[in-house]
């Protein structure tokens, strides 16, 4: 999923027959004639410099674009492997770098890192330092240095020059539980992050980690309850940078007011969810 950022009750959805769009805020969808009818959609991002550019990854292995807004699209020409361990790759994080909205970064489980320097013209594979191609998340926190995080099973990167070069920023065997999907920012300070994590890929609990300090030292925040499954994503916005919504991948769904140090389970379970967004009020 993702929100418009210049229209917020604007909302894109993928699902495993094509993409949506919502301009209510979620109340309604549409879905978008486009040329992913039949995929899995595993990942959308949205230019935030101009919302009419759309990025949308897939399984089987495609990146597609859309520069008006969704009514056309464009299948681009990253050379991803079309096969792994897993079956079929899947492009599980799109990313465009708020800064320079010419580098998108496209992360695939499991064929690494993807990064284009020309709007998604052309890409290349950045893998200098990351050991594992199995990629989960991205994100890019913007402090002293821009840098950007990206998550593997087992352990997080951090790259300060553009994908360049890959530093381990955190090995997961450290963490209470190890496995790792995600990884997140929150809105207001680059220095306080988020993964999530889980006992396994097909787990049966998870936790939160926190840091305060840009990944030199993690917490884990205790949760009210112990999550029935993996921690699996969570969703953040700059309207109201202390609230905080993390999910289990088996439809927990727990929100923190307080930038992360405290969290509460929310009532309402769901069967599955594997993405979450927010628009504000």
């Amino acid at each position: 999923m993702a929100v418009d950022p210049q229209s917020p009750n604007v909302v894109y959805a993928g699902s495993n027959n094509g993409i949506y769009r919502s301009e209510d805020s979620g109340s309604n969808w549409v879905k978008l004639d486009s040329p992913m009818a039949g995929l899995n959609i595993w990942s959308i991002a949205i230019d935030p410099s101009d919302s009419d550019t759309i990025f949308v990854g897939t399984s089987p292995p495609f990146v597609f674009r859309s520069k008006d807004g969704g009514q056309s699209w464009q299948k681009l020409s990253a050379s991803i492997a079309q096969e792994c361990a897993i079956g079929s790759p899947r492009v599980t994080a799109m990313l465009v770098d708020p800064v320079d909205q010419d580098t998108v970064y496209a992360g695939v489980e499991i064929d690494g890192v993807y990064r284009s320097r020309d709007g998604g013209d052309t890409w290349a594979q950045i893998d200098n330092g990351i050991t594992n191609p199995d990629i989960h998340g991205m994100a890019i926190s913007l402090g002293e240095q821009k840098t950007l995080l990206v998550s593997t099973p087992n352990e997080i990167y951090a790259s300060q020059d553009e994908g360049e070069t890959f530093q381990s920023l955190a090995v997961t065997s450290s963490f209470p539980m190890p496995y790792c999907r995600w990884v997140a920012v929150k809105a207001d300070d680059a220095q306080v992050l988020f993964a999530a994590n889980g006992d396994a890929a097909i787990g049966n609990t998870g936790t939160i980690q926190r840091s305060t300090d840009g990944g030199k030292t993690w917490e884990t925040p205790p949760l009210p309850v112990e999550p029935n499954s993996p921690i699996w994503n969570f969703a953040t916005h700059s309207s109201d940078p202390d609230l905080i919504l993390a999910n289990s991948i088996y439809g927990e769904l727990y929100r923190s007011a307080d930038g992360g140090e405290s969290w509460e389970k929310l009532k309402k379970e769901f069967t599955e969810v594997r993405a979450l967004a927010w628009t504000p009020n």
